[in-house]
């Protein structure tokens, strides 16, 4: 099965989580928006992987980056970004 990269992020005010599938537009990627600016717990973002069509890879844990909204600013606010490697579930998409 295909492994791909999922990732989470605030867009909006709002923490949205999806998955990157390389040679797909961006705009039909699967994704899922929590109703809440609070950080998903870990079980809320399995739930929502879940419920793609996807579940974590054998070992596989979130990772957190921390990036600048504007390159090359050190006051700019920061930005964080949460991946985990996925793959495909029984059923669900490639």
């Amino acid at each position: 099965m295909s492994e791909h990269t999922a990732q989470m992020s605030i867009r909006t005010g709002r923490w949205v989580l999806y998955v990157a599938l390389m040679g797909v537009p961006v705009s039909q990627w699967p994704e899922h928006d929590f109703d809440t600016k609070a950080v998903p717990t870990p079980a809320e973002r399995s739930r929502a992987l879940t419920g793609l069509g996807f579940v974590f890879t054998d070992g596989a844990a979130w990772e957190w980056t921390e990036y600048p909204e504007q390159p090359d600013d050190d006051t700019s606010p920061v930005r964080l970004l949460a991946s985990i490697r996925v793959r495909s579930r029984e059923g669900g998409l490639s």
